[in-house]
């Protein structure tokens, strides 16, 4: 799918009842698009700041099979990247791909490299820059996200329905406001179910470390938490609770969740269902768009892609066209609950898949961030019937009622 923005709307931020819109201006396919001697011959570089290693199986690898797949559809596109990079480094590496690398673009695929990447912007005037999962523009930058909250609340949803205890967990890297609105999420799915459901929160301040990560979920498991989400960027999680659930040593399963990529094959009873994308799309949209001269350094400032469920760049699942583990479906169609606006009694997995369903929508029919939603402090912060906006979940800075560990 191309997807532009009308130039006379870009002041729209692409927002659509308060997600990200896009206006299709372009020809479906590629190959539509008109070919003058200039684009046939122009060729395109792009440069890829990554915060973890290629081969993490999480973030990191998402990102580099997504510009594996640009390079792979973009006969004028070379690409080049680095790996591991600090977040306090992530100036030095911006330079070095427009001046020694001479990049026209560059991705900046972590939410700490955002002010460097703006002030890469101001140092390079004539270049273009996208930051991921940030929230500051200028002309010359834009910023794109792959956005989950839809599709943790769905995985609490799930979770909710099969856990064995009402203490769910949640190991996450950093209190960012992207973190912090999934971990929310992913509790406000499983209170639909269970009401008494709680959400214990360990912080680790770091994206890819094995170490933190095992010993914040072999934590978790001790304190009786038997589903465990996660914003890591290894399959770390996924394999403390494959062990558990494995051995039985608790007495039940700790469900846990494919992240950004599919990881069943480290937890293959453990993983309930999880959260996917596919940043390939995303970044070939925005390199034609680069190519054609529709995004120039000079009107990038209203440029945000928000990416949710409905653009089918995310995805609920264990694995891609895997929305649920088969092994626990059964269990959840066996389980029989109450929708919550109608009454009807209806399965788990069915009010999952409506939900699901509600949610791909191009209207979104249903949105986990509708009020009434109170606070860690009995604080009423979404009030009846209203949803949380597209800005409203970009700052997020508090816990739902339930959650414990949130920084103070």
């Amino acid at each position: 799918m191309i997807r532009s923005i009308e130039f006379d709307k870009m002041k729209s931020k692409m927002k659509m009842s308060g997600v990200a819109i896009v206006v299709v201006v372009l020809a479906l396919v590629v190959s539509s698009l008109p070919a003058s001697t200039s684009t046939q011959t122009k060729t395109l570089k792009a440069g890829f700041v990554y915060v973890g290693p290629i081969g993490d199986f999480g973030w990191t690898y998402a990102h580099d099979q997504g510009r594996l797949y640009a390079e792979s559809k973009l006969p004028w596109l070379t690409t080049v990247y680095a790996e591991s990079v600090p977040e306090g480094d992530a100036a030095r590496v911006i330079h070095r791909m427009f001046r020694d690398e001479h990049c026209d673009v560059v991705f900046t695929t972590s939410f700490g490299y955002m002010d460097d990447t703006i002030d890469a912007g101001k140092r390079y005037p004539d270049k273009i820059l996208f930051h991921c999962s940030g929230y500051k523009r200028s002309t010359n930058v834009g910023t794109y996200f792959a956005e989950f909250y839809q599709i943790y609340y769905l995985n609490g949803l799930a979770a909710g329905a099969l856990a064995k205890t009402d203490k769910f967990g949640y190991v996450g890297a950093y209190p960012t406001p992207e973190l912090i609105r999934h971990l929310n999420a992913f509790l406000l799915g499983a209170q639909e179910l269970n009401p008494s459901a709680t959400l214990d929160v360990r912080w680790i301040y770091e994206w890819y470390s094995i170490t933190k990560a095992q010993e914040a979920a072999e934590a978790l498991v001790s304190e009786g938490c038997s589903a465990i989400g996660y914003t890591t960027d290894s399959p770390t999680i996924p394999s403390v609770c494959e062990k558990h659930t494995r051995e039985n040593d608790k007495g039940y399963p700790i469900y846990t969740f494919s992240h950004y990529s599919p990881m069943t094959e480290f937890a293959s009873d453990a993983i309930l269902s999880g959260q996917l994308v596919r940043w390939g799309p995303i970044y070939t949209d925005i390199l034609i768009k680069i190519h054609e001269g529709i995004y120039t350094p000079k009107n990038l400032k209203e440029v945000d892609y928000w990416d949710l469920l409905a653009s089918g760049n995310v995805e609920m699942g264990s694995d891609f066209g895997v929305p649920i583990n088969p092994k626990w479906i059964p269990a959840l169609k066996a389980k029989m609950v109450k929708e919550k606006y109608t009454g009807k009694e209806m399965s788990a997995y069915d009010l999952i898949m409506l939900r699901l369903s509600q949610m791909k929508e191009v209207g979104v029919l249903f949105d986990p961030y509708t009020g009434p939603i109170y606070d860690t402090e009995g604080n009423l912060r979404i009030p009846a019937s209203v949803r949380a906006s597209h800005d409203d979940l970009w700052l997020m800075d508090w816990g739902v009622k339930g959650v414990r560990g949130m920084p103070k």
